[in-house]
């Protein structure tokens, strides 16, 4: 099958009607199946809203067309739904978990993320995937009969496992987790609500997962070229994109270097997604799954890249690590946006009473690990606009982040 074409419902993809239910039972609705529901929930939640004033790489000010959290959420929702359509999987959950897969990251981007990490390292630390677990099961307040969105056993087991199961079938930790276990949110959400952490996650988590990284390589790319961190032919020490380049020098002589890096940035990603539906034929192929479970009980990923395509995709990773993640100009704002984080964090824990009414009531009854876990929800919920306002309300001085 050419990519693109869709196929038709695969048998070890998602079924609405035979999803495992939600949390709190709530009557069908007549005219969205379970998972159209839960897309809809994350695109009307107050966490969705606010991405698009959290850092992807650059601060909301330093321009207007540089991506954020929300509009690299929408991208990754387009190439996961691309590859559930070509596998014939559940177009609406794979969309709903590409929506929701960033609603826990703090503002400032890793930079917050690394911030909030150390102030609650006492506590179990930070982790922005169990953080995105808080907010659709208990930080968004919407509904009468229940906090968070209620969604489907299927959405929160994407959410958690899109990276691949966190324990081994006897419920001990996997070896990434040895040092300092798992994330406290996880932990404490499946004595409630079992999401089976010893099993892989359905291809639609599997799909969104890696239309993430697909879109965060070429559209940080894109985003570095504008902001003139580096030159297009400096990714030529990748052997790949030195050959898509010499292919477009070759059937566009001369284009001026805007257009030449966004053609450089779509052939990436025809490229990527091209290879992930090659070796994920490859594989099912191989293991022939004949529904979900069989999926979730196979011990693999599925939606991978080939050895040619992976060694490609961490040449890219490894570039924009050196000329962009750490360049000096964006360390310098990072560096500044970690201190706003660290200074917002020790004032709320030491006087509850600088935090918004809905944050205050009861925080300062409470001391130790809930009050810091509190704190760190109300900052990880900022946007970099508010984490700035509420910097500058409380303290005599704010850096630029410029």
């Amino acid at each position: 099958m050419s990519v693109g074409m869709a196929a038709p419902r695969a048998p070890y993809g998602c079924d609405p009607d035979r999803s495992r239910g939600r949390l709190f039972a709530e009557p069908p609705s007549r005219t969205r199946s379970p998972f159209r529901r839960d897309c809809d929930r994350v695109i009307h939640c107050n966490a969705f809203r606010r991405l698009k004033h959290k850092t992807q790489v650059f601060v909301f000010h330093e321009g207007d067309h540089y991506r954020t959290r929300l509009t690299h959420s929408l991208e990754v929702a387009q190439i996961a739904r691309a590859l559930a359509r070509q596998f014939g999987l559940d177009e609406d959950l794979t969309e709903a978990l590409a929506l929701a897969h960033d609603l826990g990251h703090p503002p400032f981007g890793h930079a917050g993320e690394r911030a909030l990490d150390a102030c609650l390292k006492a506590h179990g630390g930070f982790d922005h995937n169990a953080q995105t677990l808080r907010v659709v099961t208990a930080l968004e307040h919407r509904y009468p009969s229940f906090d968070g969105l209620n969604l489907t056993w299927e959405m929160l087991e994407g959410i958690v496992k899109h990276n691949g199961p966190l324990t081994a079938r006897d419920g001990a930790p996997l070896p990434r987790y040895h040092e300092r276990g798992l994330p406290v949110g996880i932990t404490d959400f499946v004595k409630t609500f079992d999401l089976e952490l010893w099993s892989f996650a359905s291809l639609e988590a599997q799909a969104a997962a890696i239309a993430d990284d697909i879109a965060y390589d070429a559209h940080d790319i894109d985003d570095g070229l504008r902001a003139g961190l580096f030159e297009l032919d400096d990714l030529k020490v990748i052997p790949a994109a030195e050959r898509m380049i010499a292919a477009i020098d070759r059937k566009y002589p001369g284009l001026d270097a805007d257009r030449r890096g966004a053609e450089f940035v779509r052939e990436l990603i025809s490229y990527l997604i091209s290879a992930v539906v090659a070796e994920a034929e490859r594989q099912l192929a191989l293991a022939r799954p004949q529904s979900v479970d069989d999926v979730r009980s196979a011990g693999q990923q599925f939606m991978m890249f080939p050895p040619e395509a992976a060694e490609a995709e961490a040449g890219i990773k490894a570039f924009l690590k050196e000329h962009m993640y750490r360049h000096a100009r964006v360390m310098s704002i990072m560096k500044d946006a970690e201190q706003i984080i660290v200074d917002l964090f020790a004032r709320y824990e030491q006087d509850p009473a600088d935090m918004p009414d809905e944050w205050r009531e009861g925080t300062r009854q409470v001391t130790g690990a809930v009050r810091a876990r509190r704190v760190g929800n109300f900052i990880a919920g900022m946007t970099d606009r508010f984490a700035l306002m509420e910097h500058q309300r409380l303290f005599d001085s704010t850096p630029d982040l410029r």
